[in-house]
């Protein structure tokens, strides 16, 4: 006997995709950032207590909110960034990252993001 799958609320994919966004792409760009700003000791991050923080939070829920929207406005300027797999209602949220992590591109960008964020940690580290 096959079990058919409750169709997913519009809400729930939303939710999906915002949570994708912000967690697979805004979260290490930002941070890349925020260990740049304050590896050139910038004072918004280092003079205020979780300065840091809040800037990666408010910048990369700002990514995550303008993201699926603008990316199909302007495929040319949202080629790396925008993924339609994300936005796939009929897609479970194992089989959205998944296929992402599939692609070519997907590797290049996390072993960058990768590489960056331990140059700069190590910077920062340094520093401190």
């Amino acid at each position: 006997m096959t079990a058919l799958a409750a169709p997913k609320s519009t809400g729930q994919s939303r939710l999906e995709c915002f949570a994708l966004y912000v967690l697979l792409q805004g979260v290490p760009f930002y941070s890349g950032v925020a260990l740049m700003m304050m590896l050139i000791n910038a004072s918004e991050f280092t003079d205020q207590r979780y300065g840091a923080a809040s800037f990666i939070a408010m910048a990369s829920t700002f990514h995550a909110l303008l993201t699926p929207w603008l990316g199909p406005k302007f495929p040319h300027f949202f080629r790396h960034y925008h993924e339609p797999r994300f936005a796939d209602p009929s897609l479970s949220f194992s089989e959205k990252v998944s296929g992402w992590l599939a692609q070519p591109k997907t590797a290049l960008q996390l072993l960058t993001n990768l590489l960056i964020l331990s140059v700069l940690g190590v910077g920062v580290a340094s520093i401190h």
